[in-house]
């Protein structure tokens, strides 16, 4: 978690670390609600246009369309780029992380917790199985042991623990902590730097929210770089129920980075459909 955080607070003064992250944010947020194909020339516009060359924009497309998430078309001597069903499953799945329903029931009070040891020679497979929790919202208190208050999720760490082959070393359990050991104030506290998630909360609006009026190709960008800093954020904040959260400050500025969204999204989408009309 501390190295999204890091990312996130670096991203106040540099651009979209890559291409292929700018892609995804440009086809899970522009390309694929309009469940139509969009040329190579305007993908190309989008990318260069958050700071890309022209080269590492071609390759991103190319290694998009190889890994299926995005299929090639032919339109006479051009080519078009095709959301594929897979790839609106992930971006669905994406949408709901990244913009949450707020309004959803109340906390049980119950925690999902995985007991997951991984030897110290498997550190390739360790990452991953990291990087999958950290994503769903899990937290790490101590060496081996996972937590988090979303106990929906357990179909979600169930994948990721099989397609890494670790059912026969790992126990799950659902249930509240009781008083013996470590209060639940201190789980939270040990699984997560809160501070830090605010941190790089309050350095994304600092970024953000300004009284611009944007449009054309600066709303465009700016809404693109918008949405690939949000869509990063799920690796960091395991979005904890408030019954968790007494006060905690990130909550107000999550509010007002969603609004951001919600606001610029028409301008930078009006343009976006500018370029991608078909000729």
């Amino acid at each position: 978690m501390t190295d999204q955080c890091d990312e996130i607070l670096e991203g106040t003064t540099t651009s979209i670390k890559s291409a292929r992250s700018a892609l995804i944010s440009i086809l899970g947020e522009l390309v694929a609600p309009y469940r139509r194909p969009v040329r190579t020339a305007a993908l190309l516009y989008a990318l260069t246009g958050v700071g890309f060359g022209e080269s590492a924009s071609r390759q991103a497309i190319s290694r998009a369309g190889a890994s299926g998430l995005i299929a090639p078309e032919r339109d006479g001597r051009e080519t078009k780029w095709a959301v594929t069903e897979r790839s609106y499953e992930l971006f669905r799945e994406g949408t709901t992380r990244v913009f949450p329903d707020t309004s959803a029931q109340r906390w049980d009070g119950n925690w999902l917790v995985l007991i997951v040891p991984i030897p110290e020679s498997q550190r390739a497979t360790r990452k991953k199985l990291y990087a999958a929790l950290r994503w769903a919202g899990f937290g790490n208190p101590s060496a081996g042991i996972w937590v988090s208050p979303h106990a929906d999720r357990l179909s979600e760490a169930q994948s990721a623990i099989e397609s890494l082959d670790l059912q026969s070393n790992t126990i799950s359990f659902i249930g509240s902590p009781t008083t013996v050991g470590i209060s639940e104030s201190e789980i939270v506290h040990r699984s997560w730097d809160l501070d830090k998630v605010s941190s790089a909360y309050e350095s994304l609006r600092a970024r953000f929210d300004n009284n611009n009026h944007l449009t054309g190709k600066a709303a465009l960008v700016a809404h693109i770089e918008l949405i690939d800093a949000l869509r990063h954020t799920p690796y960091m904040d395991p979005q904890l129920p408030q019954e968790l959260l007494p006060d905690w400050p990130g909550l107000t500025v999550i509010r007002r980075l969603q609004e951001l969204r919600t606001e610029r999204a028409p301008a930078a989408h009006a343009h976006w459909l500018e370029i991608a009309r078909p000729d």
